[in-house]
């Protein structure tokens, strides 16, 4: 065997998957102030806070939790045998610290800490926190010029406020990212939209402003790889985010959440949808509301670092 690169994660044949200090897929933590920043590709990001959720709360501890279940999983893809970590420079970045007493500093923190991973040309993929972490991540990676958003999740998040005018929560990120210019309607797409509702406000707003909207009835009634064209065809080949809510997911498969809704996908379909969609040109991408108080065991934990790694697997490409 060569000599191994700084940025290759410690295998389980190395140092058993119960010990050692947790990162995101025993990768090497790298700070913005490591001398090795300067070589990383993807960063992996914890973004711990969840100022956003409007009912149960605890994604802020999901990056921690995510760490610890992140340690199984091993350098090459199952099905592909893809290797990621051959293929780019890929570490943990560590946390971004946000302020439990602001949302509006936090949202500001946030934003900053992105704009500092653009300007190094690193890729980011982060892990939430509560969906809001999308918006001003967004806004330091798109302030020059919308992109296209795929959205898997079961709720739009498109509402205008909640609470007698509270603009930034949990259920608003993207009416925001569109108010803001960040994001382009006509190349968003939703995929597993499903739940009762308070009324239409947001499918009405998602109609008016050319969104596309793929209800989990649609989903299943069409197929993965015949929803999965349809996507890539809204976003085409320009710059996209792509943001992952676990709720996307039946609660059955991922109960650790805040606002679980039934009738989801089961976990082979919610990874094969991400596997789907090579050929994307991303400039990010994240897992959100994940949610250790609601699943101690770690199950849904597992399988957002399971998604994680797809994701991975198509941004190295």
């Amino acid at each position: 065997m060569g000599k191994k690169s700084f940025f290759e994660p410690i295998s389980g044949f190395e140092l058993p998957r119960f010990a050692g200090m947790p990162t995101f897929m025993r990768l090497p933590h790298v700070d913005l102030n490591h001398d090795k920043i300067t070589e990383v590709d993807i960063g992996i990001i914890g973004a711990p806070w969840d100022a956003g959720t409007t009912n149960r709360p605890g994604p802020r501890h999901g990056p921690r939790q995510v760490r610890d279940m992140s340690t199984m999983i091993r350098a090459q893809h199952g099905v592909s045998n893809l290797r990621p970590f051959d293929l780019k420079n890929c570490a943990d970045l560590g946390d971004i610290a946000p302020n439990p007493a602001s949302l509006e500093d936090s949202l500001k923190r946030i934003e900053s800490y992105f704009s500092k991973i653009k300007d190094l040309n690193i890729l980011p993929l982060t892990v939430g926190g509560d969906h809001l972490c999308s918006l001003p991540i967004l806004r330091s990676l798109s302030k020059t010029e919308p992109v296209g958003l795929i959205q898997f999740d079961s709720h739009t998040d498109l509402f205008h406020s909640y609470f007698d005018g509270q603009m930034y929560t949990h259920g608003t990120p993207f009416r925001r990212a569109i108010e803001e210019n960040l994001i382009d309607p006509k190349r968003t797409v939703q995929v597993g939209i499903r739940g009762t509702n308070y009324d239409n406000e947001d499918r009405d707003f998602a109609k008016s402003e050319g969104i596309r909207i793929i209800t989990i009835e649609e989903f299943f009634e069409r197929g993965i790889p015949d929803v999965i064209s349809e996507v890539k065809s809204i976003v085409g080949d320009e710059k996209t985010y792509l943001s992952y809510d676990i709720d996307f997911i039946d609660p059955a498969f991922a109960p650790g959440t805040g606002t679980p809704e039934v009738g989801g996908p089961n976990s082979f379909q919610a990874l094969d949808v991400v596997r789907k969609l090579n050929g994307l040109n991303l400039i990010g991408a994240d897992v959100v509301e994940i949610s250790p108080p609601f699943d101690p065991s770690g199950g849904t934990a597992f399988l957002g670092s399971s998604v994680l790694f797809e994701i991975l697997c198509i941004m190295v490409k």
